[in-house]
């Protein structure tokens, strides 16, 4: 056999060698071995025919460099399994070296497994012997012939119809029986512990034969039979919860994999799951629209007729590579949506109800954080905001780790009432707080559908992210706000240190932040500066515990008193708390406004900054 190929060679100044060299080394390659002039669809005598007991046939390369199975060959007379250069190789004896792309050092991908030495090779060629003439004209019905079982060894034992699961050392010790046209009757014959994973692909011999190469991935292995009737190699698993546990690095050696599944909602995702595994060298055939469910190669074979090939051929032509990414097209529209919608009523609604905060910021978008010294009304602030979007009907989670439920909304209702916590607690209210007092309960009541405070020191991202996905279906707002009180008391469960706990929950904010349209509100304590004080001028330094605000924050702001009053040493001007926006990606950073303590009734009031704010 060796000697029959490439004993006479191509001279290297031959119009075939040199047609060959400008199209690629694959061409060159088969070139150098075989006689016949270079074309897309190299035909030639196979010179493996006769050494297998055949008449002489001949031996189809495909050389189009733009196709898939650039490389592949395959015997018409079905002499020896088709596939890639390497395989070629290892048939005719030529040194691997010469191969185009041959790795010499690549590693195996998988540990190969230890083989018994009892096999069911003999049972598996008494069974091909006896398939009957319905048999045959079942899968004559898909265009299947005689050749393409032969190929495959496919035997029936007079009742089920036999698929060989023939191992990488060329022996089979399980095969599948299948009852004919009901394909959830079956059972396994043969060796027990070759009936499970990593056992059960049907054909895996096919990998290696395919190796820089491409192959087929079918669901059903009367599937696989329909492309191996058209010549295409490939593999095959019994049923698509198999895809699930197959392991990704079986494929590792090849350039492409298409994966085919039949047109049901379960298989499809069985085989993006696998694909996703996989990655970019999988691509998934995807079904015509007006394809029925559920729907297989084999119906197609048995419908389409002689157009089967065509129809395969143009699946493969509209399959994509499984990219982690979305479509160029997809990613356009799917920012043209979102420009939208940030231009929409909804969107512009996320507002603190602040005006001169509101432009600042350009409204409550992306990931906050307010830091200020203690008691000094970083709670009461962040309620109010809470509280009114929530009245405007944007939906809000108040993760609370300070107040407690109880206190945030008896604070909320005094200040919607504007009566102080005793007048809330005393029965007697002349008729004009009672009226008040009344109206605040209906505004606070119709809040809680869209205001939620969460006290649970169990909290963990997996879990916020589910109280979001509820708020949002509850409300169906595209929108939700987040509000943290604060990040250094959040559970941090397995990190034994503070900073690091801190810092792994800004990221997994700025994560649901771009994942689930969340605008997040944090408060954050500050650290002391010289002298043990919290009166130097707000940098983003202050902040305590964390270096990650400054990269994770899209807007880092101190709520801080304004300056001494120095006609009474060692008291603040007032009741006014300043906000400083210290650091931003989009807004100018410096002084926002003043807000006054609107006592008793737990809220502040928004002016403009004061003289003194400046001065500092």
């Amino acid at each position: 056999m060796t000697g029959q190929i490439g004993t006479q060679p191509p001279d290297s100044s031959s119009p075939e060698l040199r047609l060959a060299e400008r199209n690629d080394l694959i061409s060159r390659f088969y070139l150098k071995h075989l006689p016949g002039k270079w074309q897309e669809k190299f035909v030639t005598e196979c010179p493996f025919c006769t050494d297998h007991g055949y008449a002489s046939g001949r031996l189809v390369i495909f050389l189009n460099r733009e196709s898939f199975f650039h490389g592949y060959f395959r015997c018409l007379n079905r002499c020896v399994p088709g596939g890639f250069p390497l395989w070629f190789a290892h048939l005719a004896g030529i040194s691997l070296k010469e191969v185009p792309d041959y790795e010499e050092d690549r590693q195996v991908a998988l540990e190969q497994p230890v083989f018994p030495v009892k096999n069911i090779n003999e049972e598996v060629r008494a069974f091909q012997g006896r398939i009957s003439e319905p048999v045959f004209r079942q899968f004559e019905q898909s265009g299947v012939t005689e050749a393409a079982l032969v190929e495959m060894q496919v035997g029936f034992n007079g009742r089920y119809i036999v698929y060989p699961y023939i191992q990488e050392d060329g022996n089979c010790y399980s095969a599948r029986c299948v009852y004919p046209e009901k394909t959830e009757d079956f059972f396994w014959h043969g060796n027990e512990e070759f009936s499970r994973e990593p056992f059960t692909l049907f054909n895996v011999q096919d990998i290696t034969r395919c190796e820089n190469g491409a192959l087929f991935l079918c669901e059903g292995e009367e599937n696989l039979l329909t492309l191996k009737q058209l010549g295409f190699p490939g593999v095959a698993v019994s049923h698509y919860n198999v895809l699930e546990k197959l392991p990704a690095q079986l494929f590792d050696k090849l350039n492409t994999v298409f994966i085919c599944c039949a047109n049901t909602l379960e298989s499809q995702k069985s085989g993006a799951n696998l694909a996703s595994r996989i990655g970019y060298k999988a691509r998934i055939l995807t079904w015509p629209e007006k394809s029925p469910r559920p729907y297989t190669l084999w119906q197609l074979a048995r419908d389409a007729g002689k157009m089967f090939g065509a129809h395969v051929g143009e699946m493969v032509k509209a399959s994509c590579a499984f990219s982690p990414f979305a479509s160029p097209l997809r990613e356009y529209h799917g920012f043209l949506q979102t420009l939208a919608k940030e231009q929409g009523e909804e969107y512009l609604n996320l507002s603190s109800g602040f005006s001169r905060l509101d432009a600042a910021l350009g409204g409550i978008h992306g990931l906050n954080v307010i830091g200020g010294a203690p008691k000094l009304g970083k709670s009461t602030f962040l309620i109010q905001i809470a509280s009114e979007m929530a009245s405007r009907k944007i939906p809000v989670l108040y993760y609370d780790f300070e107040n407690g439920r109880q206190k945030i909304y008896q604070r909320t209702l005094s200040r919607l009432a504007r009566l102080s916590n005793d007048q809330l607690t005393e029965r007697r209210l002349s008729a004009e707080q009672k009226q008040h007092f009344a109206a605040a309960q209906r505004k606070l009541q119709k809040m809680f559908f869209f205001w939620r405070v969460i006290n649970d020191r169990k909290l963990t991202p997996e879990l916020m992210r589910k109280h979001i996905d509820f708020i949002r279906h509850e409300t169906r707002s595209a929108y939700t706000v987040v509000v943290v009180d604060s990040l250094h008391k959040l559970p941090f469960n397995e990190f034994t240190e503070r900073r690091t706990g801190i810092d792994a929950w800004l990221r997994q904010m700025e994560s649901i932040r771009d994942e689930l349209q969340v605008s997040f509100l944090v408060i954050s304590e500050l650290s002391r500066g010289a002298g043990g004080s919290y009166l130097e001028e707000p940098h983003l330094g202050m902040f305590k515990g964390s270096g990650d605000i400054e990269y994770s924050a899209d807007n880092a702001m101190v709520l801080h008193r304004p300056a001494p009053d120095n006609s009474q040493p060692g008291q603040y001007a007032g009741k006014e708390t300043t906000l400083s926006l210290v650091a931003s990606r989009e807004h100018s950073p410096g002084r926002v406004a003043d807000y006054h303590l609107d006592f008793p009734y737990w809220g502040f009031t928004e002016g403009p900054v004061s003289e003194k704010g400046r001065s500092r």
